[in-house]
């Protein structure tokens, strides 16, 4: 535990800390995931020289600090308190910077905005799983134009109600678990904590024959709804229910060396204790335009440090945002390598294919001369 980190009592994994004076790895992840979900990593990179840091982020785990509850104020899960989480952390281990940086999923676009705001301390930064579009910006040269430059941020919505309108209704995860009903649905689903998580873990990974995903044409209600269930589900359907059909059998679950039933026991037991609320907020956060305007603080800033996107090729999450990696790798990262897609992996790409990555990120912070940055 490390405590007094921007308002939070940190609970963190760590490898390679024996020695002083290593470069850091700073691993941020995703949801509905831990710290834990980097613990076929964790060994490899600590291995390879550096103090491996993963912490259950705000919201999540053995971390506190933070208020449980629907009606808890939001602002503290907003990515600009989450990004001063990660740089909290940073100087609270005794660093001035990182030698490496990664984050998966939601981990994703706060580790984006470290480098953003602060690559004197995020000198590269390494994205999975969740491309970053580049923070939301003002309306350029509007100073002439007689209508009002500022329009109200209606396109989600409008999303949302051409799917509630397709002959088969629809509606997207991001929305539903937004919801008040979400966490409680997902937290005493019907067929237990534990089926539910085997189920979801299953699904969304490689393991599940029918994850074959491809680049989205356009941002509409049609295209969204070639999407698997789990990511633009049927309206009115709980997430335990849209993904209880995909269970695995015995012999897929005892087949799963990535997660064994003891592993995936860490889960049931950590999200049995907590519930999904406090990760289900920054999914709030993403959803309201107002807790999102003091992004635009870094209106046209692009990251401008050595990048790497990785995700897995029977990954949906590359291609959910509709057209983000296009804008990742043309307009909002200066510096970003090749986009890296795993055979074998679907969206856990850290616990399908750990050597796969930990080579992959090896390698790219040999090239970008990370592994000289230390404590000092």
């Amino acid at each position: 535990m490390i405590h007094g980190v921007n308002g939070l009592d940190v609970h963190i994994l760590e490898a390679g800390y024996e020695r002083l004076g290593r470069p850091l790895a700073l691993l941020l992840h995703g949801f509905p995931d831990l710290a834990y979900g980097w613990r076929h990593v964790m060994p490899i990179l600590a291995d390879a020289g550096y103090h491996v840091v993963a912490p259950d982020q705000r919201g999540y785990g053995c971390t506190t600090g933070w208020v449980n509850g629907y009606d808890a104020p939001l602002q503290p899960f907003s990515l600009l308190n989450m990004t001063r989480d990660a740089l909290g952390l940073v100087s609270a281990l005794g660093y001035r910077r990182t030698a490496m940086l990664v984050g998966h999923d939601f981990g994703s676009p706060v580790a984006a905005n470290c480098a953003l705001a602060r690559p004197d301390v995020f000198p590269s930064v390494v994205l999975m799983s969740a491309p970053f579009p580049g923070p939301p910006a003002f309306p350029f040269n509007t100073a002439d134009s007689e209508a009002s430059a500022v329009q109200p941020n209606i396109e989600n919505q409008q999303l949302m109600a051409a799917l509630a309108s397709l002959d088969r209704p629809r509606t997207h995860y991001q929305h539903y678990l937004s919801t008040r009903a979400a966490n409680d649905d997902m937290w005493h689903p019907p067929q237990g904590l534990h089926a539910f998580l085997r189920a979801f873990f299953h699904v969304k990974s490689a393991d599940w024959p029918e994850n074959n995903p491809y680049p989205l044409q356009a941002r509409t209600a049609e295209e969204f709804a070639r999407m698997p269930t789990y990511y633009v589900m049927d309206l009115g359907k709980t997430m335990p229910e849209t993904v209880a059909p995909f269970l695995p059998s015995a012999a897929e679950i005892l087949a799963c060396t990535w997660l064994t039933e003891l592993e995936l026991g860490v889960y049931t037991e950590e999200y049995g204790r907590t519930g999904f609320q406090g990760a289900l907020q920054a999914y709030r956060v993403h959803a309201d335009p107002d807790l999102n305007a003091e992004l635009r603080l870094f209106s046209g800033k692009t990251i401008d440090v050595p990048s790497l996107f990785i995700g897995g090729k029977r990954d949906w999450g590359t291609y959910a945002a509709q057209g983000a990696v296009e804008l990742m790798k043309t307009r909002a990262a200066t510096r970003m390598g090749d986009i890296e897609l795993i055979d074998g992996a679907g969206h856990w790409v850290q616990q399908e294919q750990p050597d796969r990555l930990s080579t992959l990120l090896l390698d790219f912070i040999e090239e970008t001369g990370g592994a000289e940055h230390t404590a000092s």
